[in-house]
């Protein structure tokens, strides 16, 4: 499974950037080069959503927190104790926690077509 690290841009350099993570604590870890061909766009001071060492996408500054939060949440579960998972889940993935489970759209397309099968 890849797990995208949302990422600051700290500087750009033709096709690459050198991007930081922001930790919990709000400091930022050593600067990697980052390969920009997907968001050419992406300035100093932008967050992108980075998988392998390739931004994938341009974040806003909401979808990038609720990422943290959310891998926060995932690294806390890792070593909660008995009957601390359930707030931590409710913190970290609080955008999910208060919605109906959806289906991918194709998915959903299919079901309201009355398919019972993919």
């Amino acid at each position: 499974m890849c797990v995208g690290i949302p990422m600051t841009v700290q500087s750009v350099e033709g096709a690459f950037a050198l991007c930081a993570a922001r930790l919990p604590d709000g400091a930022l870890t050593a600067p990697q080069q980052v390969d920009m061909a997907l968001v050419p766009e992406a300035r100093t001071g932008d967050d992108v959503l980075v998988f392998l060492g390739l931004a994938r996408a341009l974040l806003s500054a909401d979808e990038a927190a609720r990422i943290r939060a959310a891998l926060e949440s995932v690294a806390a579960l890792s070593v909660a104790q008995d009957g601390t998972q359930a707030a931590i889940i409710a913190q970290g993935f609080a955008d999910l926690c208060e919605q109906p489970p959806r289906l991918p759209p194709h998915l959903e397309a299919a079901r309201l077509a009355g398919l019972k099968e993919a």
